[in-house]
């Protein structure tokens, strides 16, 4: 019962997100798919790709993430809320306009395919994404991040394909504090060790 309760109130607090997202925020305008893709190739392509696709290991994969969350990640590197320097400060040249155009761009391309490399952990991996770790009343990755790892629009980010060295780093960045901007997360990856995190975060990047 304290796990199913634990995870009620994961998600109870997950699910404020969206609302949350949406104060403040003037109405959008019409999406213009030709500034994002100028957008992109001229402050984003260094570190991401001209797509989004399979850059260096240490940044996202950008494509076929959903647009929404590329946006309130955007809106929280500019704010300082999600702390990166390098990132603040591209953010920083960004209209909020500019910035749900780029986000557009990259959701308009194909989510990304990888593969799980280490089969020593990808059983492990797969029991935590799929079931969680009941006895630290740790939710199933699956239940906010879908079974195969695509995510709610609007609430939580597409997962499946992405690179393990990234998810790995922001789990761990979760669980020291350094990554402040998702209190579910925080939560999660608080509770778990290096083995696990590693383990989950490879199984995701074979998802699909």
């Amino acid at each position: 019962m304290k796990f199913v309760a634990s995870l009620f109130a994961a998600l109870s607090l997950a699910a404020l997100a969206p609302s949350a997202f949406a104060a403040g925020v003037p109405p959008a305008g019409k999406i213009d798919l030709a500034r994002g893709q100028q957008i992109a190739t001229s402050v984003c392509v260094a570190c991401h790709t001209v797509d989004g696709s399979r850059g260096a290991a240490t940044n996202p994969i950008l494509a076929g993430q959903h647009g929404d969350y590329l946006v309130k990640q955007l809106r929280e590197f500019k704010s300082g809320a999600r702390e990166n320097a390098i990132m603040r400060g591209f953010a920083s040249t960004l209209s909020d306009d500019d910035m749900r155009h780029v986000a557009a761009y990259y959701a308009s391309k194909a989510p990304v395919l990888g593969d799980a490399r280490d089969k020593d952990l990808v059983r492990l991996g797969e029991r935590i994404y799929r079931g969680g770790i009941a006895d630290r009343q740790i939710a199933a990755c699956a239940s906010c991040h879908g079974a195969a790892g695509a995510g709610i629009p609007a609430q939580y980010p597409r997962l499946s394909g992405q690179h393990a060295e990234y998810t790995e780093a922001q789990l761990i960045a979760y669980r020291a504090g350094t990554r402040k901007n998702n209190a579910v997360m925080i939560g999660v990856a608080a509770k778990m060790n290096d083995r696990e995190i590693k383990a989950v975060s490879d199984y995701i990047a074979g998802l699909r």
